[in-house]
């Protein structure tokens, strides 16, 4: 709600409101508990206390969770009758100019946005233009393709919500999430929970009684669906304690893991499903899932890495693990041996963040109170990596601010270091590749940095061989340390440029350049498949959050989770390093 209310207000161009809203929708979606419950205990008072939220959005808020709606955000919606969740899926359309389509041409949503551009309407109107027809209807082909699955990132705040009220309602033993969300995919569609109860029924009047929801898609003994109003579709199934692993598996997914999962069952004549593992009408296994992959002669395997991707063949134990040397197989277990399976980097092992904007640029933190949000975090040292000069609409730095900046960041570090926090700041920055790979600030500058980030942020329709061409170009250069998000793209709303994956992997072992695994929930760009392809080619990666924001480090788990589908281990990853382990495997 906080969210559309600013842009709709961007829409009619009231200055400074619309900031004050996005500000208190991140500050909201970042809470580590619910919103209501912070409101129960303290009222309208406490709601003020919540960062970015003063005394107006906390009314707006205490409406919304006292009436179920909000007057005001009812209001800008009856005046613009947009559908803002689907038209700004579309790339280059901000709030004002949704506006000039609903406007001029009535467009409220995708399928009017089609119609619009397939008659060449769009192209006509002032602040648009052919050229910007032509890039609307790209990136509403793209956007239609995304569908309805939403960003794991979005929906996970939510998502732990539900999970944590449902963990404390006396019927429910255990309560876990399953599905695309457990296996950490970068879209999910709909959320399976999973509960043990001996009070099934309880637990089921409870779910579908949650005031979220809108509409009851089923309810059984066992079983039911329900609708909230995010759109989030949310199946809750409750199962005996001796099933809960089986079902946790079987519900876990993904389907071609489980098929081969039964296929190997039935080779030792065995039966699988999501009740257990039987052997006629015994159950041989199913209360845990470590014993289900033991019993069918396996290693566990984690839940990132279950889309049988070469994971049931990395998992299967040797022979001799099983038939003859039972003590030397427990033995290697416990040591956390896992032939053929990678030991996964783990969501509290990142010690430092490489790319962090700050206030001097688009980002809206200072320097020290993003080094102090990232201690918060568990971090040890951060790299300021704000935008160079070409990005002007980000006011980027050039060669005397960035000269500047550093100053403040040795000033910064004496101010930490003399507050007893055991934290270190270091320089850097997000520098531009411009067309033909050469870099936005000279070698001059760039040698004086300690961590340098090269980004592609224009000409994103080159065509493959000259865009590959230009970032081996960048990585050439012998101060570039690491490519940010190395394929530009934007998860639902805009596509990878064309780069030839492979070519750059190479590269980048050659001159020595790391590969970013940019966490943000819209980006997690390097994808899984190249994540994997990078590690195999022996080419190290850094995990960051791009945070623009003191609340954006808590993004850094879902880097972590896309790390990990890609089969990466704390080796393969520099800023799970020490710092001075980290910085002496950067060129310099």
């Amino acid at each position: 709600m906080l969210r559309e209310i600013g842009l709709y207000l961007d829409m009619q161009g009231v200055a400074f409101k619309p900031r004050a809203y996005e500000k208190a929708a991140e500050a909201v979606a970042s809470l580590t508990e619910e919103a209501g419950d912070i409101y129960s205990r303290g009222g309208l008072r406490a709601l003020e206390e919540i960062p970015g939220v003063g005394a107006s959005i906390a009314e707006k808020i205490e409406e919304l969770l006292t009436t179920g709606t909000c007057a005001e955000h009812v209001a800008l919606r009856k005046k613009t009758p947009v559908n803002l969740s689907e038209l700004s899926r579309v790339e280059g359309l901000g709030p004002k100019k949704i506006k000039t389509l609903y406007q001029k041409l009535r467009v409220k949503d995708l399928a009017d946005l089609e119609a619009a551009a397939k008659k060449g309407a769009i192209a006509k109107l002032e602040g648009f233009g052919k050229k910007s027809e032509e890039n609307i209807k790209k990136s509403l082909e793209f956007a239609k393709h995304a569908g309805d699955r939403v960003m794991l990132g979005l929906a996970m705040p939510e998502i732990r919500m539900y999970e944590a009220r449902l963990r404390k309602l006396p019927a429910v033993a255990r309560l876990v999430v399953a599905g695309s969300v457990r296996r950490r995919k970068e879209t999910i569609g709909d959320v399976d929970l999973l509960a043990v109860s001996k009070k099934p029924q309880q637990v089921m009047d409870a779910f579908v009684a949650m005031p979220e929801v809108v509409s009851v898609h089923a309810k059984g003994e066992t079983k039911s669906a329900v609708k909230v109003v995010s759109g989030l579709n949310i199946d809750l199934r409750v199962v005996p304690e001796s099933s809960y692993g089986a079902a946790l598996n079987y519900f876990t997914g993904s389907k071609d893991h489980n098929v081969a999962l039964r296929q190997i069952a039935m080779n030792k004549g065995l039966k699988l499903n999501e009740y257990g593992l039987w052997k006629g009408k015994k159950q041989v296994a199913g209360k845990t899932e470590e014993e289900l992959y033991k019993a069918l002669g396996m290693h566990y395997i984690e839940p990132e890495l279950r889309e049988h991707t070469g994971e049931i063949k990395a998992a299967l134990r040797p022979i001799q693990d099983i038939q003859g040397r039972p003590e030397e197989f427990e033995g290697r277990q416990a040591q956390g041996k896992r032939p053929g399976l990678p030991t996964l980097i783990g969501y509290k092992d990142l010690r430092g963040d490489l790319q962090v904007q700050t206030d001097w640029t688009d980002g809206k933190g200072s320097i020290e109170a993003m080094a102090r949000a990232a201690r918060e975090a568990g971090l040890e040292y951060i790299a300021i990596t704000d935008h160079s000069k070409r990005l002007a609409m980000t006011h980027g730095l050039d060669e005397k601010r960035i000269i500047q900046q550093m100053a403040e960041i040795a000033r910064v570090n004496k101010r930490l270091q003399g507050s007893g926090l055991r934290f270190r700041v270091l320089s850097g920055s997000e520098c531009d590749i411009l067309k033909d790979g050469a870099l936005d600030l000279p070698d001059n500058i760039l040698a004086k940095l300690d961590v340098v980030g090269a980004s592609v942020h224009s000409y994103f329709n080159l065509p493959k061989a000259e865009q590959t061409k230009r970032i081996m170009r960048a990585m050439d250069n012998p101060h570039v340390d690491i490519i940010f998000h190395p394929t530009g793209r934007i998860i639902g709303k805009r596509p990878p440029y064309e780069v030839d994956i492979p070519a750059l992997i190479t590269h980048a072992k050659n001159t020595g350049t790391i590969l970013e695994i940019d966490a943000l929930p819209d980006r997690l760009d390097l994808k899984d498949d190249y994540i994997r392809m990078a590690i195999k080619g022996g080419v190290k990666l850094a995990i960051d959050s791009d945070a623009h924001a003191p609340s954006h480090f808590s993004v850094l788990e879902y880097g972590i989770a896309q790390a990990r589908r890609g089969w990466a281990e704390k080796k393969d990853i520099i800023n799970a390093w020490p710092l001075e382990k980290m910085k002496g495997f950067l060129k310099k």
